[in-house]
């Protein structure tokens, strides 16, 4: 008899060694072969779980968008917290801890694939777009809740700073890659305090 806790815990298994992997390395440069071995599960089970790897680029990407979203929500607090600012300041410093640290699954896949995968498939691509787009409206309500709080004098459309800061914390990221310090970083974290500040 088939047990559905076993085969979730081994999906789950080749989903957390693929998202180390390639959040190291790329979707491309890490091979099935190699996220199995790794795994120790046999290949026709691979295809018992997954049609094909693009389908499971995308399984990767809605899982790591779940969990993101989950710990996003954990970081920002409730609309009971009084202060919305700290919540989003939470998330920023977040970010530059998960960013420079040796925790591959904590890297930002985001930065990490995008370029990559959205030429290479549509459906990759578009859960990519989908995802980041709520994690903008994530941050588009509570930028909205700190200026109705009076706790930021930045009054302008709360959604286009929410996708600016998102920006610049992606651009930010793929810097830090490149000169392989936490300067860009730390640079995002000032101007977003800055733009937050009273």
């Amino acid at each position: 008899m088939n047990n559905p806790l076993a085969n979730r815990d081994v999906k789950t298994q080749i989903l957390d060694i693929a998202q180390s992997a390639m959040g190291s390395r790329g979707f491309t440069a890490v091979g099935l072969n190699e996220i199995l071995r790794a795994a120790q599960v046999p290949k026709g089970s691979f295809y018992h779980y997954f049609e094909s790897k693009e389908a499971f680029g995308v399984a990767l990407l809605e899982r790591y968008f779940r969990r993101y979203l989950a710990e996003l929500d954990g970081l920002l607090g409730t609309a009971d917290e009084s202060s919305a600012v700290s919540g989003l300041m939470r998330y920023w410093q977040r970010w530059v801890d998960t960013q420079t640290g040796h925790d591959l699954q904590s890297r930002c896949l985001v930065v990490k694939l995008g370029a990559e995968v959205s030429d290479l498939s549509d459906s990759m691509r578009q859960v990519l777009e989908n995802g980041t787009d709520r994690i903008i409206e994530r941050l588009t309500h509570e930028l909205r809740r700190a200026q109705q709080n009076g706790e930021m004098t930045a009054d302008g459309d709360a959604r286009e700073l929410a996708a600016s800061l998102y920006q610049m914390w992606l651009g930010a990221s793929m810097l830090a890659k490149v000169t392989q310090n936490d300067t860009p970083l730390q640079s995002a974290l000032s101007t977003t305090q800055r733009l937050l500040d009273r």
